[in-house]
């Protein structure tokens, strides 16, 4: 197994470092936070100084980090400098595609192989190691980065150049924010109907209705399996990374010359939700369709 540098121990990268540690890699693993370097002592890695101690000798530098200009603050003061002859740079961290380019460019130059590989799945699936990897970069990047995100995941999937995980990322996730909505207001306006929620998820799941956001994620407690809406919707993904991913892809839209309605009204209604309840998981939403926001 192998040396990996893992930079980013928040609520998704702890996990995902643990599940590194406990497929045999030898991680070496930073955060600001002195709590998550104790939960990745307990899960099996090496808690370092700062990032450069993370990137130093390691085969394969991960990050998770909250946005573009943290990864590429991260690559150019530790990353870069600090970084073996040969590694893999993954970053799974959901960012602009033009930052993604711009460090794949920026470790091309330096010899080294650089792919963004944003994942979807949510705490859950980071902690289970079920999640999704969209991956972009090289054929070579991806050879060299599948392994280890394997050891993290249950698919990860070439999308093509650098950049076009990050775009497949902010698609799906596009999708995911209308289907939500779409779900929470029609369990809404059943409940006000008068329908059993039980009874109408019964039909509704094996209907056209049907979407993951109704059969995996129900956003209403209490029916379909269990999920965020179980626990109070705390966990999962909360409703602030949706708008941030929202956000992305509406900047994206606008240097695409794409007419997002749907996504716009979507970037509305969250930007509304997370300003009061950002820490809440995005399906908390069906409190605005219940008007209870």
């Amino acid at each position: 197994m192998a040396r990996v540098g893992f930079i980013g121990l928040g609520n998704m990268g702890g996990g995902m470092a643990a599940n590194l540690a406990k497929n045999g890699h030898d991680v070496h693993a930073f955060d600001l936070s002195e709590e998550a370097l104790a939960r990745a002592r307990q899960a099996g890695c090496l808690p370092v100084a700062d990032a450069a101690a993370a990137a130093e000798g390691a085969e394969a530098i991960i990050t998770m980090l909250p946005a573009g200009r943290h990864v590429a603050g991260v690559y150019t003061d530790a990353v870069f400098p600090h970084a073996a002859p040969g590694a893999v740079l993954i970053d799974c961290s959901t960012i602009d595609v033009a930052t993604a380019r711009q460090l794949a460019s920026d470790a091309a130059a330096k010899g080294l192989e650089a792919v963004d590989a944003p994942v979807s799945g949510g705490i859950a699936a980071a902690n289970g190691g079920t999640l999704t990897f969209m991956v972009g970069g090289t054929d070579a990047g991806f050879r060299r980065a599948q392994p280890f995100l394997e050891d993290m995941g249950k698919a990860v999937i070439h999308a093509g150049a650098s950049g076009a995980g990050q775009a497949v990322k902010m698609c799906n996730n596009l999708i995911l924010a209308g289907t939500m909505i779409a779900t929470c207001e029609g369990f809404a306006l059943a409940e006000k109907l008068g329908l059993d929620p039980q009874v109408f998820y019964d039909i509704s799941s094996k209907a056209t209705g049907q979407s993951w956001s109704m059969t995996s994620y129900c956003p209403l407690p209490g029916v379909g399996p269990e999920s965020p809406a179980d626990r109070d919707y705390q966990g999962g993904f909360a409703a602030a990374l949706m708008l941030k991913d929202l956000r992305l892809a509406m900047a994206a839209a606008a240097e695409a010359g794409a007419t997002l309605p749907l996504g716009t009204r979507a970037t509305e209604l969250y930007e509304a939700f997370a300003a009061e309840h950002g820490n809440l998981d995005f399906s908390a939403i069906i409190k605005t369709a219940q008007g209870k926001a």
